[in-house]
């Protein structure tokens, strides 16, 4: 199912992320899938996130295919050249995955194996612009494809809580104008910035999904703000993490933190990404907490 004919039928969308596991036995990970994500439209599966090398996200789509799921193929341009970008590309084509998220990835020095020499070779609009030429039957040199041509439902990021919003919808702009057809946000905490962001966005009416994150601890809640873009010091969040030790451990504080900001952002967007950084366990509460389900 193309995201974007759900988000025609006026549908508020929901998907979830998974990262497939640093090895190649996936049963974990569909099971995970099978028992908690049912409630969910479409499940990002992400590419060697945090750069961290895990196994490829493009074996991982198939297998959730086969079981049933319509995943989104997450490509960064991190760790590959335009070559072989356009020829995951052509294999997702050929595997039935539908749906894209765009995007040019975290930097090597980010994760488990630093010393490794990062591509960058195009970037998220490049990489926008070349999944179209594909879609037209060319490569990004200009040279033809046999037989059918690819057709994909292509997704970028923003992240609508950084410093410049006006910064952030020239980049929005730029991918519209290269491709994107809908967008995820980088994680919101604070539904002030989210809103006022989107009274701006809606200028391109463009699918927006709110990004979501589980927030499991006052450690990971301070990690989050130090090392990613567009997150910023939430100390309300850190203290309510803090607050009921117990509480957090057991997941209750961070879905009841994720099921409210969901609940005043919802108005504002066209759907829900949930990014549980492995506790799609909690996925569910989430879900019936804000009200998304029953």
């Amino acid at each position: 199912m193309r995201i974007t004919e759900l988000f025609s039928r006026g549908e508020f969308v929901v998907t979830a992320e998974v990262s497939p596991p640093k090895g190649f036995e996936l049963d974990a990970l569909l099971g995970d899938a099978e028992k908690y994500l049912q409630g969910v439209s479409a499940i990002n599966v992400t590419d060697c996130c945090s750069s961290k090398m895990r196994m490829g996200a493009l074996a991982a789509c198939k297998a959730m295919i086969d079981k049933g799921f319509s995943p989104i193929f997450q490509l960064a341009c991190r760790d590959r050249n335009r070559i072989a970008l356009q020829s995951d590309l052509l294999g997702a084509a050929y595997f039935g995955i539908e749906n894209l998220l765009v995007l040019t990835g975290d930097h090597t020095i980010m994760g488990d194996t630093p010393q490794a020499k990062p591509v960058f070779d195009l970037d998220s609009v490049s990489l926008l612009y070349a999944v179209g030429q594909l879609e037209h039957g060319i490569d990004i040199a200009g040279n033809k494809l046999s037989g059918n041509f690819p057709r994909f439902t292509k997704g970028a990021v923003v992240s609508p809580c950084a410093d410049s919003i006006d910064a952030q919808l020239f980049k929005m702009e730029r991918k519209i104008k290269a491709g994107a057809e809908y967008f995820q946000t980088q994680g919101v905490f604070e539904p002030e910035k989210f809103v006022r962001f989107m009274e701006k966005a809606k200028q391109f009416s463009v699918p927006v999904m709110l990004g979501v994150i589980i927030p499991k601890s006052a450690r990971m809640m301070n990690f989050l703000c130090d090392n990613i873009p567009g997150i910023g010091a939430i100390p309300e969040i850190i203290e309510e993490l803090e607050k009921d030790k117990e509480k957090t451990a057991s997941g209750v504080t961070g879905v009841e933190i994720t099921a409210r900001i969901i609940k005043e952002c919802r108005e504002y967007c066209q759907g829900v990404h949930i990014m549980a950084l492995g506790w799609e366990s909690k996925i569910p509460d989430v879900l019936r907490v804000s009200g998304l389900s029953s």
